[in-house]
């Protein structure tokens, strides 16, 4: 008799899967679509966290973080504005020299010659915003490479602001001027722990956060676009809002929230918004992944490159119009590798060099982890000639990273 055939059992997958997989596959999608923001951010989390037990929690403290921003503002300004050159396939060299003569011109006008600290603001950003458009004018309608250009404007600019100053400082400047960079949202409201209008800011920041991710679900949903499983959707916003939340609780425990952090809020908001839904965003992200299909497309690139410089130009004005408020005085010295710290915080913060790939968020990301490893140094008594080095290897590492990455892609 036959022996009896006994067969194999086959494993079954369970019926979740496909689900699983399909999961983990929407996530491994994500991750390699934002991985140069997504390793910053999560870097930047380590850097604090490193940075918190290695000073035994003074990094964390409120006047320091609150001194963080003030420190770091007129950096995050420029980086907003340097973010979007690179974008569009250029550099800017001249940012540093030019808010450098912007604030010396605002120190004449109020010092010397009584002008009022409003209108001599306006001035400062016009100044800035006609520099921009002339060394736009060069690279847009002439076609000289934005290297050159920039690099005439940062000697140009330079030596101006000798010629405005000379060896001399001028201040101090209007409270008013000052508060610009030093000034903190009033009080109100009853007596508490607790700045109160801070709190009440932070809310309302979690709620239009939320509020977007929720619009942005539904509508990548609506072009039946991947999205995240619902459950780590939420996960997502719980981290969120939790993140916001300390920050506000830790600004609300000192004095409140700086004026110039709302400047940048409001900047990071406004150049988001236009970077992401506006035309004028999704041309200049065209231009820098690809000029000439970009004007085969019908894409003004000469008009757009020109804004990009103006538009640059303006931001630098503000940045050195913060900077002056913060020193309380116009100095030849000022705006000095201003314009490193700004290239080295989009390319951080997820800039490509080859132009077409970069946002908002991640320049104000990568200057925010110059920032902290400055802040953290400084206060761990590491010296100058070492944070230079420990900052230049981190620059370094993230061009790295970006060119190894386009090399996997493509390849």
């Amino acid at each position: 008799m036959n022996p009896a055939i006994t067969e194999t059992p086959r494993s079954v997958p369970p019926a979740d899967a496909p689900r699983r997989t399909a999961v983990g596959t929407l996530l491994l999608d994500a991750m390699r679509r934002n991985m140069r923001q997504y390793g910053m951010l999560v870097a930047l989390a380590l850097i604090v966290a490193l940075f918190a037990i290695w000073t035994d929690g003074v990094l964390l403290q409120p006047n320091n973080v609150t001194n963080l921003v003030l420190q770091n503002s007129y950096i995050l300004v420029l980086a907003i504005g340097m973010v979007i050159v690179i974008i569009a396939g250029h550099i800017d060299l001249s940012v540093g020299s030019l808010a450098a003569f912007v604030s010396a011109a605002c120190a004449v006008m109020m010092v010397e010659h009584d002008v009022p600290w409003v209108l001599a603001l306006v001035i400062a950003l016009v100044i800035g915003a006609a520099a921009g458009a002339w060394q736009g004018f060069w690279i847009a309608y002439v076609g000289i490479p934005s290297f050159i250009v920039t690099l005439a404007g940062m000697l140009l600019f330079r030596g101006g602001t000798q010629i405005l100053l000379g060896s001399r400082s001028l201040g101090p400047f209007p409270e008013g001027f000052q508060k610009i960079s030093t000034g903190y949202l009033p009080e109100v409201g009853p007596e508490s722990n607790y700045h109160n209008l801070t709190l009440v800011l932070g809310l309302l920041l979690i709620v239009f956060a939320l509020t977007q991710e929720v619009r942005d679900r539904r509508r990548q949903k609506s072009y039946e676009l991947d999205v995240l499983p619902r459950s780590l959707f939420i996960t997502k916003c719980v981290a969120m809002a939790a993140a916001v939340l300390a920050f506000t609780l830790t600004l609300a425990s000192y004095r409140g929230v700086p004026v110039v952090l709302l400047l940048l809020a409001a900047l990071l908001i406004g150049f988001g918004f236009v970077m992401r839904n506006a035309v004028v965003g999704r041309h200049v992200y065209a231009l820098g992944g690809n000029q000439a299909a970009a004007k085969l497309s019908g894409v003004k690139d000469k008009r757009v490159t020109f804004w990009v410089f103006t538009n640059m130009g303006m931001l630098a004005a503000l940045a050195g119009v913060v900077y002056a408020a913060r020193l309380n005085a116009g100095v030849p010295q000022a705006g000095v590798n201003f314009e490193l710290e700004a290239i080295a915080a989009a390319f951080i913060g997820g800039a490509s060099m080859s132009g077409g790939v970069g946002t908002v968020l991640g320049a104000i990301i990568g200057g925010l982890v110059l920032g902290v490893l400055n802040n953290g140094m400084s206060l761990v008594g590491v010296g100058t000639d070492y944070q230079q080095v420990i900052k230049g290897l981190v620059l370094l590492a993230a061009v790295g990273f970006d060119v190894w990455n386009r090399r996997k892609v493509g390849s």
